[in-house]
């Protein structure tokens, strides 16, 4: 690889080093250091990665509605990359959470699932994020996908607000644990054990973004080619007697 290519490379790679540290170093926190809460036992430690997947879906829906609209105002491919990559992100760590709330939620309230506000708003939100790909799998073009996408992004983006006011609006059975969702907060290893697992799921977040944006510049440059090859093949064909 040229030395200019590669130095392009660097920022992913020292983020995915990073990441590589960094959650042998979570796992430790988590099952090593972190205290047991007391009501919810063990199961409780799957916090430290439920919260963080959320965030990092909510992350990705965030940065693919605003690369959408960006996109819509700009039309330029580069956005609509970023949107494209973030929403895969978007339903990867939505699913994780979709995973892990059961587990989580079937010692403490009795069941695998229920109805429950955040529950069922999060599962609206991974349904609208899984339809975006399809829906951008399903167009006839480029360009098709992109605008159809774009507008899916920008609407499904509201579901994000009622996600976080479910618990208030519908006295959901999600608790309050967060002082910023009006709980009463953690205890201080738990809450800087919670952030380290944040941290590295955003870093991770970060990379994986990144890694993606390149595959699809990679795939756009391949598509040029043939393109552009079925066009020569073409031309020859019509000068050939």
């Amino acid at each position: 690889m040229p030395d200019a290519s590669r130095s392009r490379y660097l920022p992913q790679q020292a983020l995915l080093l990073l990441v590589a540290v960094l959650f042998p170093v979570c796992l430790y926190v988590v099952f090593a250091v972190a205290p047991t809460e007391q009501k919810m036992g063990v199961v409780q430690r799957i916090f430290y990665f439920h919260v963080p997947s959320a965030l990092s879906a909510f992350l990705g829906v965030t940065l693919c509605a605003a690369a959408s609209a960006i996109y819509l105002w700009k039309r330029d491919r580069r956005f609509d990359l970023v949107a494209h990559a973030s929403a895969e992100l978007a339903v990867l760590f939505c699913t994780i959470v979709l995973v892990t709330g059961p587990i989580w939620a079937r010692p403490v309230w009795g069941v695998w699932w229920t109805g429950e506000a955040r529950l069922t708003s999060t599962l609206v939100l991974w349904l609208i994020f899984a339809g975006y790909l399809v829906l951008r799998g399903s167009a006839e073009n480029a360009d098709q996908a992109a605008r159809w996408g774009a507008i899916v992004a920008v609407v499904g983006f509201l579901d994000l607000p009622i996600i976080y006011k479910s618990v208030e609006w519908w006295r959901g059975l999600h608790p309050k644990v967060l002082k910023a969702s009006g709980g009463q907060g953690l205890d201080p290893t738990m809450e800087k054990t919670l952030l380290l697992c944040t941290l590295t799921f955003f870093l991770l977040f970060g990379y994986l973004l990144m890694e993606r944006c390149r595959l699809g510049r990679l795939q756009d440059e391949v598509e040029a080619l043939v393109h552009a090859a079925r066009r020569t093949g073409a031309a020859a064909g019509r000068r050939s007697p």
